[in-house]
């Protein structure tokens, strides 16, 4: 499945009417300049960001075993390990077939799972059931949502919501990401199908659907990352409803309760780290919003009127310090930034807090 935005006709303009070309000089306004080398080329570290959000960039963290490549990366979480979960379609050798890498805090291999994923590996949600980690996997090919341990062992499934009498056959359900509210309500936005939010119960039970195609409000166009934010005390169900190019926050009922369109370019999925929220934008760059979704730092921004050209070319190619598409980001425990990006060859970024 594409990660290109499909742009809704009816919404804001066309991706194309947005391409830019914001060179890092651009952004001096709200980000501090970097010195683009890398410790690989012995020169300085890449510096990004402001203030207490500055960070070094280390591109390609983390070592595979040499049988192993990685395809498109879509998903990261950190276990209360600490161990660093990536979630990829999988590349290269045809004998690797596991689509969930895991690695300790330190980017060393500990195990691989999950060939049932490949090929459809997408939204990867860590969340906590009782006093267990648990993990929520999106497989927009074979339209299913399944919840396992942090080993893959499976605790349940569900394919298409057919009661909601949304859908004219289980294809057309193409689930993104998942968001589990404090009570174990689980929250799964369709995507790349036909743009519902649906509701379930902790143990799986549908509950019922809101949401829908369209840019008013309460409708969306590609919901493609979903999270619960409770940083104002009160949780609400915030999306990234990508091809309106906004974040559009519901109630934890699915009503609608505002929009963020500031510093949006293509927003993908979110994570917290206290007051902060990190978005992951697909247009390659990553964005920090203060508590009041207001711009803190836009991060190694590397967007340009060529757009994607880089996604499916060698690593060589790549720019250090420049992003290139952007699909999932968290902040790990200790305030840092990890980034996964929809390029064919795979790739994963630490941001490490100075």
């Amino acid at each position: 499945m594409s990660d290109t935005p499909t742009p809704n006709s009816a919404a804001a303009p066309s991706r194309r009417g947005f391409l830019r070309t914001m060179a890092a000089a651009g952004l001096a306004g709200s980000v501090a300049p970097f010195v683009r080398a890398s410790n690989k080329s012995g020169l300085e570290p890449i510096i990004v960001g402001t203030g207490e959000y500055t960070f070094e960039v280390i591109h390609d963290w983390g070592t595979l075993p040499k049988s192993m490549s990685y395809g498109n990366t879509h998903g990261v979480c950190e276990t209360a390990s600490g161990n660093i979960l990536i979630k990829h379609t999988v590349g290269g050798d045809p004998e690797c077939k596991d689509a969930v890498v895991e690695y300790d805090a330190k980017g060393t291999f500990v195990r691989s799972w999950g060939s049932e994923f490949r090929g459809g590996a997408h939204g990867l949600h860590l969340a906590r059931d009782g006093s267990d980690d648990v993990l929520y996997l999106c497989d927009p090919n074979r339209g299913l949502v399944v919840k396992t341990d942090v080993r893959g062992n499976e605790i349940w499934q569900r394919g298409c919501p057919v009661e909601s009498g949304l859908y004219n056959n289980p294809g057309e359900y193409k689930p993104t990401n998942v968001a589990v509210a404090a009570d174990g309500t689980v929250y799964v936005g369709d995507g790349y199908g036909k743009s519902w939010l649906h509701i379930y119960k902790p143990d799986g039970t549908y509950v019922r659907s809101f949401g829908g195609p369209g840019n008013q409000r309460g409708q969306v166009s590609c919901p493609h990352g979903l999270a619960i934010d409770a940083r104002s005390g009160v949780e609400r169900l915030v999306v990234a409803d990508r091809s309106n190019r906004r974040l559009q926050y519901f109630t934890l009922d699915g009503r609608h309760d505002g929009f963020v369109t500031d510093e949006m370019r293509a927003p993908c999925h979110f994570h917290f780290h206290g007051s902060a929220m990190v978005v992951p934008d697909l247009e390659g760059r990553v964005t920090i919003l203060d508590k009041d979704n207001k711009l803190i730092a836009h991060l190694c921004d590397g967007w340009t009127d060529k757009g994607f050209e880089l996604r499916d070319k060698p690593r060589d190619r790549f720019v250090p310090g420049k992003f290139i598409a952007p699909h999932s980001a968290i902040f790990d425990h200790e305030g840092n930034i990890f980034v996964v990006e929809w390029v064919e060859v795979g790739r994963v970024t630490k941001l490490r807090r100075v």
